[in-house]
C-alpha cells in the first residue's frame, strides 16, 4: 500500500519534505548520524552507496555531495520521478527493500532513511537479510527508524490520498539481534524523543557494518 500512496502524493510529499536534507525535516541529532556515516565511510571499500526507499531523493543527494558514487532506490515510480528530476545527475531505480535489484557484495555502504517504517515486523528478517547480501565485506549501514514495539499508526487517508496506510515502530534491540543474526556487527546505536511537531515517538539511529575482508 506505501507504493500507491506515495504514487499518489508525491507531488504533496515533496512541498512538505523538500528534495534535500535540512534543519527543517532532521534535527541535530539526525544530521550527526548521517555526517558520522559520511565520515566511517572512509574505512569502507570503493563503490557505490544506496540511499533504500529514497523517496525524492534527499539523502541520496547528501551522499553524493561527499563525491559517493550513489544510487538511490524506492517502491513508488512517482517518488523515483520526483528524484531524477531533483538530481538529474544521479541515479534512481524502482525496487523493494525485501527483494533488492542489486547484485551480491555490490555497494559500499547503504542508508534505509526511515523506510523500514513501513515493514512488518514479520517481514524485518527478509529486509535485514537483503541488506547483508547487497553489502561488500567491511561496508557500513546507517537505518534510521521509529522506536517502539509494533504497529504504529494506522491511517485511512495517508497524505490526503484517501488511501489508508500503517506505518510500524520497531524494537531498536530487535532489530540488532535482527542485523547481527545476518552477519552485521552493530558500531553506534542512538535515541532521540520527539522533536517535530508531526512526531510522536522516538527515533532510533542504528550504524552497523559488514566484516572486513581477511587480508
Amino acid at each position: 500500500m506505501a507504493r500507491a500512496v506515495y504514487d499518489a502524493c508525491a507531488e504533496g510529499y515533496v512541498r512538505f519534505a523538500g528534495v534535500e536534507i535540512s534543519a527543517a525535516t532532521e534535527g541535530p541529532v539526525d544530521r550527526s548520524l548521517l555526517a558520522a556515516f559520511v565520515e566511517l565511510m572512509a574505512d569502507a571499500p570503493a563503490g557505490r552507496v544506496a540511499d533504500l526507499g529514497c523517496g525524492p531523493g534527499r539523502v541520496a543527494a547528501f551522499l553524493a555531495t561527499h563525491g559517493f558514487e550513489v544510487v538511490g532506490m524506492d517502491i513508488s515510480a512517482a517518488m523515483v520521478e520526483a528524484a531524477r528530476n531533483a538530481h538529474p545527475t544521479i541515479e534512481f531505480e524502482l525496487g523493494q527493500l525485501a527483494v533488492l535489484p542489486m547484485a551480491d557484495a555490490s555497494l559500499a555502504g547503504a542508508v534505509c532513511w526511515y523506510s523500514i517504517i513501513y515493514t512488518p515486523p514479520e517481514h524485518r528478517d527478509d529486509v535485514c537479510r537483503e541488506l547483508s547480501r547487497v553489502l561488500a565485506p567491511g561496508s557500513y549501514l546507517l537505518l534510521a527508524f521509529q522506536a517502539g514495539q509494533g504497529e504504529g499508526p494506522y491511517r485511512a487517508d495517508a497524505h490526503g490520498t484517501n488511501l489508508p496506510l500503517a506505518s510500524y515502530r520497531h524494537d531498536p534491540d530487535v532489530v540488532i539481534r535482527t542485523l547481527s543474526d545476518t552477519g552485521l556487527k552493530v558500531h553506534t546505536r542512538a535515541l532521540r524523543q520527539p522533536q517535530f511537531t508531526h512526531e510522536s515517538t522516538p527515533h532510533a539511529f542504528i550504524i552497523a557494518r559488514t566484516e572486513p575482508r581477511q587480508s
